[in-house]
């Protein structure tokens, strides 16, 4: 039906452009050199009709009512010539008449240069795509960093403490590989330098020092197990709080919430972590039963130590999150060998905390809520303690801007009165305004008042100043 050479002259043509057919390209010209009276229009809708041989424009249809460029007539001709070629491979060189072999070989000849272009262009974006897959990080992984600088001074403050004005920085590269979709692998390596004022028990959110080294700061691996339960597995950094489906408060980002640490919900802080493991269970679809268990020790052998029989702590919580209100209750339970800051006292310590924290949505963009923490807490063979803290929370998201988040914060830090006896008690007050200068770059001007530090009056009261700048990318 079909002569040799025919056949021959088609398929070399087809090969040259394999893979390079388009559904539809669009128009560099506004003129519509191919008239539906033309010959080759009625020719190309003629084979489109009998062999089927391209998609159209997105909709699935070939509208031979209107006119088309060359280059959009060019692009159903190559989707031709690519279906021909199928045609011939398959060893059905019967199916294509000498007649359409024919039309397509004139239709070539004369649409030679638009072709040319096509390819050309194909070419060069099979190019472009073939050194990024080339010059990729990785099909699985993503890079996701953050820089924060801050600068911050102490506007009032006891002269028997340091007042200059320090500028530190933190940086955090994390690699986050997903390898179905729905399972995450956290690498994160960080390196930092915020140091704290001396009349600043509380410190920065992202406050600390690895002189000057990366550090691998974080690496835990989380995965579904059907669609109601949420398991994580960490090797190192591994904290109470990452076990849990929420901390509630909406001040408690290091990034764009509270420059102080004090945004963080204290019941989470009398813990110790670095390896463990923990589950989210979704009860319904706004309650969760999260629980789970660090170790301090964890790649310790030696006795006393690893990760069963050295530092630990478990928690529990019912979290419940919806539209108009978040709350969760919270128990932890902990043992470390060299005490508990908050009770001046540095022999083996079991901690009990609960917590309990609440944030109201009231209208779109306003927040109100609060936390209260209590601790009841026994120092091995020498006797016991109590702890209390408790905050309120004010947020107003997106004012002046999207992205954007003036927050209020006030309360009383974790304090005891049962080591040192004291009558004082320390109160903290923080406004911060964080700013979204775009997408990447937030600026965060904030205001801290500590009354009494350290819950002694013999203190001077303080006043912070700091200006946080966080880039994301």
């Amino acid at each position: 039906m079909t002569t040799v050479d025919s056949l021959e002259q088609i398929m070399e043509y087809s090969s040259e452009g394999n893979g390079n057919s388009l559904d539809q390209v669009t128009s560099i010209s506004q003129l519509s050199d191919v008239q539906p009276t033309d010959w080759a229009f009625q020719a190309l809708q003629s084979l489109v009709e009998r062999y089927g041989v391209i998609a159209g424009y997105p909709d699935g249809t070939y509208r031979g009512n209107r006119a088309m460029t060359r280059y959009e007539f060019a692009a159903g001709l190559n989707a031709a010539l690519d279906r021909v070629n199928e045609l011939i491979a398959a060893g059905l060189a019967d199916a294509v008449s000498r007649e359409d072999l024919a039309t397509l070989q004139r239709l070539q000849e004369e649409f030679a240069a638009e072709l040319a272009t096509l390819r050309g262009r194909v070419d060069a974006l099979e190019a472009r795509t073939a050194e990024l897959e080339a010059n990729q990080f990785s099909t699985t992984t993503k890079l996701r960093g953050e820089t924060i600088f801050n600068v911050a001074g102490v506007l009032d403050e006891d002269e028997a403490f340091d007042s200059q004005i320090t500028f530190g920085y933190r940086v955090r590269l994390n690699f986050d590989t997903s390898f179905t979709g729905r399972d995450t692998l956290r690498t994160r390596f960080q390196v930092r330098d915020v140091q704290s004022f001396d009349s600043n028990p509380i410190g920065f959110s992202f406050g600390g020092t690895s002189d000057g080294n990366f550090q691998l700061d974080n690496l835990y691996y989380t995965f579904p197990v059907g669609d109601r339960a949420q398991i994580l597995i960490g090797a190192n950094g591994l904290d109470v709080d990452e076990l849990v489906a929420s901390t509630i408060s909406p001040l408690d980002s290091s990034t764009d919430g509270s420059v102080s640490n004090f945004g963080f919900p204290t019941q989470y802080t009398l813990s110790t972590g670095d390896a463990g493991a923990g589950a989210i269970i979704q009860l319904t679809d706004n309650l969760s039963l999260d629980f789970g268990y660090t170790g301090g020790e964890a790649s310790d052998p030696s006795p006393g130590a690893g990760l069963f029989n050295g530092d630990y702590s478990i928690i529990g919580q019912l979290t419940f999150l919806s539209d108009p209100v978040d709350a969760a209750l919270t128990y932890v339970n902990t043992y470390v060998a060299d005490g508990l800051s908050v009770y001046d006292f540095d022999g083996p310590t079991v901690a009990n905390t609960y917590g309990a924290q609440v944030n109201f949505k009231l209208l779109p963009g306003i927040e109100i809520g609060g936390g209260i923490a209590y601790a009841n807490s026994v120092f091995i063979e020498t006797g016991s303690a109590e702890a209390w803290s408790y905050q309120g929370t004010l947020a107003f998201r997106d004012l002046g801007g999207e992205g954007n988040l003036l927050g209020i914060l006030a309360g009383v830090p974790l304090y005891s009165r049962d080591i040192v006896p004291r009558d004082d008690t320390g109160f903290l007050l923080e406004g911060f305004y964080n700013y979204q200068l775009n997408d990447n770059i937030s600026i965060t001007p904030s205001v801290i008042w500590i009354t009494d530090p350290f819950n002694d009056d013999n203190v001077d009261d303080t006043i912070i100043g700091a200006l946080r700048t966080s880039f994301t990318f």
